[in-house]
Order: C-alpha cells, then structure tokens, then sequence
C-alpha cells in the first residue's frame, strides 16, 4: 500500500492537447502519483481528434502511475466540452471528433438562432446562445456537409462520455457536461425534444444524464486498465465544472482560467440566461449553475505573437498606446468566429516589448468584459480574482489581469485543476461527501495574493474604441466565409 492516509482516488483531465492523470490521498489531498500523454489536433480546415488518442493516453497517463493507480478505489474523467463524437454500432468512431475550437459550424449556428426563435428564446430554453463552439452546431454541420456519417451514427458522446464509457461499458453524462451541448434544456433539466426534433437527432443516440454524486459503475474487466475489480467510476464533467469542483468554488467568487482558451466564470445559485450569448448558462457538477464566457484566443495567441516578434513571453514593456486583438482563430467573445487579429495604433517609435504587451491586453480585455455578467449582483466585487490555467503563473499574465481589472488577485498553488475536481468528484462517490466541500478540505485553493492596483481606465477605453470602431470591418471577416 502507498503511504496515504486514506484511499486513493483517481482524476482525469483529457484536454484538447492532453490527457493527465492524477492518484491522490482522500484523506489530505496529497497527489501521490501522476502521468501524461499527449494528443495531436488536426491543422487542417477545422480542429479534430481521433477520440482513440484520448483512451490511449489514457491508458499511458494510468500505466505512468505505477501501483498507486492499481490501489485506487474510483475514479472520474474531466473533459474539455462541447466536442462532437459520433460512434458507430460497435462502438467505434464513425469519423474524427469535431472539437470545441473548430467554427466551421458558425453558419448553422445563425440558421439554428434564426430557426428556433432567435437568442432570447435560446437562452431560455437551454442557458445558452449557440455559437459555432456548441455541439448542437456540429452535429447541424455535419448532417449538412456528412450525411454519411449521420447514418453510420448509432450514438452520440462527448469527449468525457467516451472515456467514461470505456470505462464502465455504461452510455452516461453528467448535467455540468450536457449543458454545454445546446440540446439540453437548463429549465427542465432534460434533453430538449424540440431542438433534437428540429435536428434529426434520436435522443436514443445520447447518454443518460447521471445524478450529481452518482456511482455510473465499475470499471470493467475488458478495459484493459491497472484498475482492481470493484473500482467505481464516478459521473465525471466538462473541465471548467471539474476545476471548479477542484478549487471547492462557492459562490460569489470568480475564476479566470488561461489556458489555450480563456474562460471566466463563477459559481451561482441563480439559473442564468443572457441573451446576448455573451455568457453561457451551463449547470456545475454539483445542483448549481457555472455562469461562464469564452475567448478562444489566450495564450496560445499571446505565444504566437512573443514567438512571431522573437522575444520571451515575459518581455512586455510598459508605456504602450497600441491595440492588438489577438483573434487568431476567430473568436467567441465577442462572437466573431471567423475574424483575423487586428492590430492599430502602430509607431516608429513602438517597441517588440510594447506590441507583446498589448496583446495581453487585448485577450485579458475580452475576458473582463464579462466579469460582471459571470458574478451574482450581491458578489462581493473587492474578492481576490483566482487565477488558474497555463497562465496564471506567468508574470505578465497576472501584471495584467491586476492592472486591467484593479482586482486583487490570488494564484491557487495546486496544480492540475481540472484532475484535482475530478478526484474530489471521485472522492464524493466513495466517501458521500460533497465534492467541493473534498476540495476545501485538501485546501486547493491556497496561494499569493497579489494586492489591488489602480484600475488602467485608459487602456480599456482604447481597446473599446477600436473594437467599436473596427466592428464594421471585423464583421465582414465574419460574412465573407
């Protein structure tokens, strides 16, 4: 037996790029064992993975583990949402995943707001203004330009079913990762009869969706895993729902997450509906609801322009009147998917170091714009900001949240949110307890805090400008695919 103190439970974070996996100590939270294998994103036209890539790294991630794995009494897959994957009779993949980046669908997405009732009647509906990110759009996408592979489709998943499937043998979901689809009502509580009637789409093909706090079964025999018999499998979640299980989030408190993507979100007892789409209603992991917006371009864009000026990530530098929207991919929030990185206010005199830095500008502007909508109007507005994701320990990031929002910034020490959520939803199945309250008592959360600035009311009133003033523009990039 490993030197834990209690059980051992095992959390999975399969993400666009990865699939971790971490062994950790029920009774303190301590990560005992970890392992990671890669998966490769096609560069092509959209943004899609063979789903077969995610088990097998799975199974490299566990078999990386080593004993500690083998001792685990449940584990539980978080997974990166919205992914689109479709599976034939026998179980196996009819064509590759369509993934949460890949806007493609952005035209079915304006034909599904246009054909059933427009955003309001949306958000209502299902918590959510569908954008080319939503699976509903997908699967429209697909049944217009793949025919065949809507026949050859004997049931639909996402990223985190699959896995979780291959685990127990067992078709189930969970309310935090259904509400991400477009297809399930946030109202009810419920597959939506009306938007899978107006798709084609036979909700026989979907998973169940399990109960927070529900065992889904056990790892089976066949999946050829470094599991013991017995071992529970819990409902698993989209990865937000997971990090926030994993940071023990309550409510009023909000997350900025810097990853490929950024995400800011925070949890509410309120079931939100925003028909302007700018915040997505999705439900948590638990019986609350995870009000959240999206920017597809983060740090992989702020990257690409440090690598494209050939300098660090870390060389920005100060005093700069320049606007750059690092829309590299589109972008989601604003809602412009097919947009290209606009860049203005350019001089002789401008440094590489002062380009770098309006492009942490321009994608933490996109992600405050939001802040507001994601929190309750009771919040406390003067908490801490909890900075997670790639990006939180960089230095820059953090200068610029700090100095963009004039919030105080806290930078939990914990790493691996998303698996950590996962284990302490793992951890909940096992032991009854409430999830996040498992995570509070591990003490994720723990880090710096990085005290208020003065809020650079300047810079967010340029970059507003140009963003109103470019609209014109960044709207024909938009109707020109």
């Amino acid at each position: 037996m490993s030197a834990a103190e209690g059980p051992l439970v095992v959390g999975v974070d399969t993400s666009t790029q990865s699939t971790k996996a971490l062994v950790v100590d029920v009774a303190t939270g301590k990560v005992v064992a970890s392992g990671q294998a890669p998966h490769t994103v096609s560069s092509g036209a959209g943004r899609e993975s063979d789903p077969r890539q995610w088990w097998d790294a799975l199974r490299e991630a566990l078999h990386q583990c080593g004993d500690a794995a083998r001792e685990a009494a449940a584990v539980s897959v978080g997974g990166q949402q919205h992914g689109l994957v479709t599976l034939d009779a026998q179980g196996a993949p009819v064509r590759p995943a369509l993934l949460w980046n890949d806007v493609r669908s952005a035209p079915q997405a304006r034909r599904l707001l246009e054909e059933l009732g427009g955003p309001k009647a949306w958000a209502e509906r299902t918590g959510t203004v569908p954008g080319a990110s939503i699976t509903v759009t997908k699967w429209a996408w697909l049944a217009e330009h793949e025919p065949e592979s809507v026949r050859a489709t004997a049931s639909v998943r996402l990223p985190h079913d699959y896995l979780t499937e291959l685990l127990t043998g067992v078709g189930t979901t969970d309310r935090g990762d259904a509400s991400g689809t477009g297809w399930w009502a946030s109202g009810t509580e419920a597959y939506d009869e009306e938007v899978l009637g107006h798709l084609g789409l036979d909700p026989a093909l979907l998973p169940r969706v399990a109960r927070p706090g529900e065992v889904v079964g056990t790892v089976r025999d066949t999946a050829g895993l470094p599991f013991a018999k017995g071992t529970l499998v819990a409902p698993g979640t989209g990865d937000n729902a997971a990090a926030a299980l994993g940071l023990g989030l309550r409510p009023g408190t909000a997350v900025l997450s810097l990853g490929t993507s950024g995400t800011v979100y925070a949890v509410s007892e309120r079931r939100p509906t925003d028909p302007t789409g700018t915040v997505a209603g999705f439900a948590d992991a638990r019986s609350d609801w995870l009000p959240l917006a999206c920017t597809l371009n983060c740090t992989l864009a702020v990257d690409r322009v440090a690598a494209l000026l050939g300098i660090d990530r870390e060389a920005v530098e100060p005093g700069t009147s320049v606007t750059l929207l690092p829309y590299l991919d589109g972008e989601r929030t604003p809602n412009l998917p097919h947009a290209s990185g606009l860049l203005h206010g350019l001089r002789h005199d401008t440094t590489p170091g002062q380009l770098l830095q309006a492009a942490y500008d321009g994608a933490v502007h996109s992600l405050l714009g939001a802040l507001d909508l994601v929190l309750d109007e009771d919040a406390d507005r003067s908490a801490p900001l909890l900075l997670i994701g790639g990006g939180a320990r960089g230095s820059a990031w953090q200068q610029t949240v700090r100095r963009l929002s004039g919030h105080p910034v806290q930078v939990p020490e914990a790493k691996e949110l998303v698996a950590l959520g996962a284990a302490a939803q793992a951890a909940g199945v096992l032991t009854g307890e409430d999830p996040a309250a498992v995570a509070r008592r591990w003490d994720t959360a723990r880090g710096p805090v990085l005290e208020a600035g003065e809020r650079d009311e300047a810079a967010l009133a340029r970059i507003a400008g140009v963003i109103s003033d470019a609209a014109p523009l960044l709207e024909r990039e938009t109707d020109r695919r």
